[in-house]
């Protein structure tokens, strides 16, 4: 581990501190990837997160506790959105992660959670289709322009160099540019093909990747999906019926899908079971794909291990800078 702060100052890492420091893809892929094996191997601790909604449902919090085995870290992150019930740009999102190392009981930092979870979300997606993905597969298509759409494909092509044909739709032009320049920034070489009928590229794709915000009027339903498909949903895009009709269902977390996936319960209100977790599928104790024409389903829900592994990363990379600002808490 890279020196810890050695007293009980707590070193708060800002929105600007993280957003200066370089870190591959690659390195986020092995950092996530590390984090669910050692949740496979049974020693890290991924409780359920806790939740918060009001009844007219124009908020959302979460709370979620976790230790990571490897790194002997324990950490804490909160996530809070409000005004779910407006558009993008009038709502407001909060989230925060706190690190200590579990050796020497010292707090390692404090810092914004979002650039963690917008490079450990499109990660995960990654790992899932690279897992999950059909011998072959070639054609990968986006729904959706925020943050998980303009880093999807390039974290797709990194862990899915095969992939031939890019797609992507979305209803807001800017985001549509920004996905474009995104994947230009990271592979100069490669075109993304922006599509306006999101059911046909479905059907023509071996990867789908639902990451649109709960506004879409996008809703691919099972019957677009080809033979073989993977479907990844991260937040929406896709109807409930590609969960239900699949072949097969992998979720990183059973327990998250049933608090955060009830958007895609059937009419009695009920969710199917999970075939396999996919911590299972990586360490191999659980098969992911049985057969080259099943069409899976998989749920991508944060697990705070996940954010533990790469925060500690970016604390690492930090505290090597000299980033971020020290304030005595509990002195």
């Amino acid at each position: 581990m890279t020196d810890l702060p050695s007293d009980r100052r707590l070193r708060v890492l800002s929105t600007g501190d993280l957003a200066g420091i370089d870190i591959t893809l690659t390195d986020v892929l092995k950092t996530v990837e590390g984090a669910y094996r050692t949740l496979a191997d049974g020693l890290s601790d991924n409780p359920r997160k806790l939740t918060v909604k009001p009844g007219d449902g124009h908020s959302v919090a979460y709370a979620m506790l976790g230790r990571d085995g490897t790194r002997e870290v324990v950490a804490v992150k909160t996530s809070y959105k409000h005004g779910l019930d407006k558009g993008r740009e009038e709502q407001h999102y909060y989230t925060t992660l706190t690190l200590y190392d579990d050796v020497t009981g010292l707090p390692v930092a404090m810092m914004d959670c979002s650039r963690i979870g917008s490079l450990r979300t499109p990660a995960v997606s990654a790992l899932l289709a690279r897992e999950l993905a059909a011998p072959g597969a070639r054609t990968a298509l986006v729904i959706g322009t925020g943050t998980q759409g303009r880093l999807a494909l390039p974290f797709l092509v990194t862990a899915l160099p095969g992939l031939e044909r890019l797609m992507v739709t979305g209803t807001h032009p800017d985001g549509l540019a920004a996905v474009q320049r995104e994947l230009r920034a990271r592979f100069p070489d490669r075109d993304v093909e922006v599509v306006s009928d999101a059911r046909a590229a479905a059907g023509e794709a071996d990867v789908v990747v639902a990451t649109a915000g709960g506004h879409t009027p996008t809703a691919v339903e099972a019957d677009r999906l080809r033979d073989g498909a993977l479907s990844v949903l991260v937040g929406h895009g896709l109807a409930p019926s590609t969960l239900h009709r699949a072949d097969r269902v992998i979720a990183t977390s059973e327990a998250q899908m049933n608090v955060t996936g009830l958007d895609m319960a059937d009419a009695d209100g009920e969710l199917p079971a999970v075939d396999a977790e996919f911590p299972a599928v990586l360490a191999g104790s659980a098969p992911g794909r049985t057969s080259p024409t099943e069409r899976i389903f998989a749920y991508n829900s944060g697990l705070v291990v996940t954010d533990i592994a790469l925060g500690h990363r970016f604390a690492q990379l930090a505290l090597d800078a000299g980033l971020g600002t020290e304030v005595a808490l509990w002195q």
